[in-house]
């Protein structure tokens, strides 16, 4: 019984550590699954967290078509959708997102057009209409299906097709004609949020976005008649200054320095800014697990200093027909290391049942992910805590002379 609970015990422990490790990896999975998904490169405004708070000229597409290497420019304009059919939206968060449609049909890879579940995609005759994409997610939120109509933002919008590309960061958008996004949104025509830019494969990703700094910068973002951005992002980049202890205003560049008002970013730059994070919070969950683990350990030592008392005639025996020390702390290490495999084993497969389990109740808000390293990783790590444990309990077994245990296990 006792050893059964230690097994359980570190079962828990580590079913809890693939648990909250299995945060980090769903983070590097969305990541890599949004933008094997959108290759090309994001053009927003300089200190912006996510296009949403960014705000750059519309105008300035005209001129990053001209750079060589550029394929098309898609310009994109958003708002956060606050109510649909009435019902008021907080989390998960939903997004309007505007596009150029005539562009966007120009990608070579488009997200939502590759991943259309029911009805067709935004063309031309969308222009200027309420009609949009929905997610599955969101069309089964709403009880909505092609062709029907719902209410956002107080707008009456028709469906026409419904996507799903398997990603939280972008099954959240709502998407429709860049004219109708800035009509709904009050956005100024003159204004977008960023521009989607994919390259033509003649030059590298490093060297289009040298070629975009260099044309853009200098340039105030004032260009675009909105002084700068958004209310959100000014209240961002003011509290970002604040906290830096910058004084500039938004948009202006440094004396005597030609500097950016805008940020490009590849795939590759969003999964080094999520690395960053996710390493961040490893060292929190870090701390957590083991405060779980230390735990697991001490029942394990416990469990194995019981048996070393337990079984102290057995060892005597043992060593009065030749078993050696090392023997005996072969024995017990085997044994300890044994509860350190079922528990690992049985602890790893609760951790990767529950991530499944989480992912399928929220779709829409969690994706876990506990790969093949991470459990396997788990179950060694199980295996040398197991050891660990039984380390003393070993030692204290084979210290004692055979007459020595004869005579305390007669006692």
């Amino acid at each position: 019984m006792r050893t059964l609970l230690s097994v359980l015990g570190l079962a828990v422990a580590i079913g809890g550590m693939v648990g909250l490790f299995s945060i980090a990896g769903g983070l590097d999975a969305i990541v890599r699954r949004t933008f094997e998904q959108i290759p090309g490169l994001l053009v927003q405004q300089a200190g912006a967290p996510i296009p949403l708070f960014s705000s750059l000229p519309a105008h300035w597409a005209d001129d990053l078509k001209e750079l060589p290497g550029v394929r098309t420019v898609d310009s994109q304009a958003y708002f956060r959708v606050n109510q649909l059919d009435g019902e008021v939206i907080i989390n998960p968060p939903r997004l309007a997102v505007g596009v150029d449609i005539a562009s966007n049909l120009r990608l070579e890879r488009g997200a939502y057009r590759e991943n259309m579940l029911d009805g067709r995609f935004l063309d031309l005759t969308d222009v200027g209409n309420n009609h949009c994409l929905i997610s599955r997610e969101i069309a089964d939120q709403l009880a909505k299906g092609v062709g029907e109509k719902f209410s956002l933002n107080g707008s009456e919008f028709e469906v026409v097709g419904i996507y799903s590309t398997g990603s939280v960061l972008l099954d959240v958008n709502i998407l429709m004609s860049l004219e109708t996004c800035r009509t709904v949104g009050r956005i100024s025509p003159d204004t977008v949020a960023c521009f989607y830019v994919e390259s033509n494969g003649t030059q590298t990703d490093e060297e289009l976005k040298r070629s975009i700094d260099e044309i853009l910068a200098g340039r105030s973002l004032a260009e675009g008649g909105n002084s700068g951005g958004t209310g959100l992002g000014n209240l961002y980049r003011a509290l970002e200054q604040t906290l830096s202890g910058q004084s500039q205003k938004s948009g202006e560049p440094e004396s005597g320095s030609e500097q950016s008002p805008v940020e490009i970013r590849t795939a590759d730059d969003w999964g080094t800014r999520v690395r960053e994070f996710s390493q961040d919070l490893n060292l929190f969950l870090t701390i957590m697990t083991a405060i779980g683990v230390s735990i697991a350990t001490l029942s394990i030592v416990n469990t194995m200093m019981m048996s070393v008392s337990e079984r102290t005639t057995e060892f005597g025996v043992l060593r009065a027909n030749g078993w050696s020390q090392a023997n005996i702390v072969q024995l017990m290490t085997i044994e300890s290391g044994l509860i350190g495999l079922l528990g690992g084993a049985l602890g790893a497969f609760c951790g990767w049942l529950g991530t499944l389990i989480v992912n399928g109740l929220w779709p829409d808000r969690l994706q876990l992910h506990a790969g093949l390293g991470l459990l396997v990783s788990s179950i060694v790590f199980s295996i040398i805590l197991g050891l660990i444990g039984g380390l003393f309990p070993a030692w204290s077994a084979a210290k004692l002379s055979p007459m020595q245990s004869i005579r305390r296990g007669g006692a």
